[in-house]
C-alpha cells in the first residue's frame, strides 16, 4: 500500500521529466525548419548571433540585463525567452540611447610581427525597419524630369486604387518605347518648391509618391497600365518616374559629427510633428548624411542676463529621428521619438 502511494506521488514528476526531455530533443530539430516570416513593425531590430541571450541583448542595449522580460514582451514571435537562435531578429526595447553608442566604429589594431592580436569584436548588426519605404517621398532640386503622365482613367473613376486601369502619355515624342509591357513606374505629384523657414532660400520641389503602375499594353501614342499599389489618391495629371524597389530594412550607422540642421516640414504638411511621421531636413549627401543615421531633435532658448547680454541656454532634447532617404541637400527622415511638441523649423543635431 505504501509503495502504491509512493508511486502515485512520483508519477506526475516522472511524466513531467519525460515530457521535458522530449521537448528538449524536439525544439532544436524544429529550430532549423522554415519559420513563418515575422510581421515587423517600425523600429530597431537586432540580428541574433551565436551565443546571444535576451539577458545579454538587454544588457547591451538597455544598460541593464534586468529589462529582458520587456524585450521578450516586445517579441511575441519568441515562444520561450530561453530559446533564441542565430539569424532571428529581435525588436529592441530601447529605454536609452545605448544603441547609438554601439554604432561607433571599432578601431582597428595594426598588425605586429610575431605578435598575435585578437580580432576586434564586430559592432552589433542593428537594422531600422520601415515597411513603407516604397512610398517615402523626397525633396529635390532640380525636380525629377517625368517619364510620363496619367491623362485618363478607365470608366472615369475618381478614386483610383489597386487594380484600376489608367492611360499614360509621354511628355517627349519618341519615348513611347520606354512603356514596354511589364515596365513599372512610380506615380508621383510634384508640389511647389519648399521654402526654408525664416529665410527666402528655395530648398527644392517635394515629390509626393502616390503608387506604382505596370504597363500592360503599348499603343502608338499612349500606353495602358494597371495600378499595382496605391499609396495615396491618384488622378489624371499625376506624373511618372522610374520605379525602384527599396528595402524596408536600413542598417543603423554612425551619425556624422557636428551636424546642426533643421526640420523643414513634414510629408503631409502637418503643423505638429509626432512619432512615426515622415519629415524633411535641410541636410543631405553634401553634409555626409547617410541612410540609417540617427539625430536628436532639440530646442535652445536665448535669454538676456541682468546686463542685457543675450545668452544661449543649454540645448533641450525633445525627440529623435532616423534618416530613410538622402538627396544632395535634403533628406527624408522618420521621427522615432517625441517627448514634447515639435514643429517645422525645429533644430536637429548629432547625438
Amino acid at each position: 500500500m505504501k509503495i502504491n502511494v509512493y508511486m502515485q506521488r512520483c508519477l506526475p514528476m516522472v511524466i513531467f521529466i519525460g515530457l521535458s526531455l522530449i521537448v528538449a530533443w524536439l525544439v532544436p530539430a524544429f529550430a532549423n525548419e522554415p519559420q513563418d516570416e515575422v510581421k515587423y513593425e517600425t523600429g530597431f531590430y537586432y540580428t541574433v548571433k551565436k551565443g546571444d541571450t535576451l539577458w545579454d541583448i538587454s544588457q547591451r542595449f538597455n544598460d541593464t540585463p534586468w529589462q529582458w522580460p520587456d524585450l521578450w514582451k516586445e517579441n511575441d514571435q519568441l515562444p520561450n525567452p530561453h530559446w533564441i537562435y542565430p539569424g532571428e531578429r529581435i525588436r529592441l526595447y530601447l529605454k536609452s540611447d545605448k544603441h547609438r553608442e554601439q554604432m561607433k566604429a571599432v578601431p582597428t589594431v595594426a598588425p605586429q610581427a610575431a605578435v598575435s592580436t585578437p580580432e576586434p569584436e564586430a559592432a552589433p548588426h542593428v537594422n531600422f525597419y520601415y515597411g513603407h519605404m516604397d512610398k517615402v517621398g523626397f525633396i529635390r532640386k532640380p525636380p525629377v524630369q517625368p517619364l510620363g503622365r496619367i491623362f485618363s482613367v478607365l470608366n472615369n473613376k475618381t478614386l483610383v486604387s489597386a487594380g484600376d486601369v489608367v492611360y499614360i502619355s509621354s511628355p517627349d515624342s519618341g519615348r513611347e518605347a520606354d512603356f514596354a509591357p511589364g515596365a513599372r513606374f512610380t506615380v508621383y505629384r510634384a508640389l511647389s518648391p519648399t521654402e526654408e523657414r525664416h529665410s527666402d532660400r528655395k530648398i527644392g520641389t517635394q515629390h509626393l509618391l502616390l503608387g506604382v503602375v505596370e504597363v500592360t499594353q503599348n499603343e502608338s501614342e499612349y500606353a495602358i497600365a494597371k495600378v499595382i499599389e496605391g499609396f495615396r489618391a491618384i488622378q489624371p495629371g499625376d506624373l511618372l518616374m522610374a520605379y525602384q524597389e527599396r528595402s524596408p530594412e536600413i542598417l543603423v550607422t554612425e551619425s556624422t559629427p557636428g551636424i546642426d540642421g533643421m526640420i523643414i516640414g513634414t510629408e503631409g504638411h502637418n503643423i505638429l510633428i509626432g512619432p512615426n511621421m515622415i519629415a524633411f531636413i535641410d541636410k543631405g549627401e553634401v553634409d555626409n548624411i547617410r541612410e540609417g543615421q540617427q539625430y536628436t531633435i532639440y530646442y535652445q532658448e536665448t535669454k538676456e542676463d541682468m546686463n542685457g547680454k543675450k545668452i544661449a541656454l543649454a540645448p533641450v532634447d525633445v525627440g529623435s529621428l532616423v534618416v530613410l532617404h538622402t538627396e544632395k541637400t535634403t533628406s527624408t527622415v522618420i521621427v522615432t521619438d517625441a517627448n514634447e511638441k515639435i514643429n517645422p523649423g525645429q533644430k536637429i543635431r548629432t547625438p
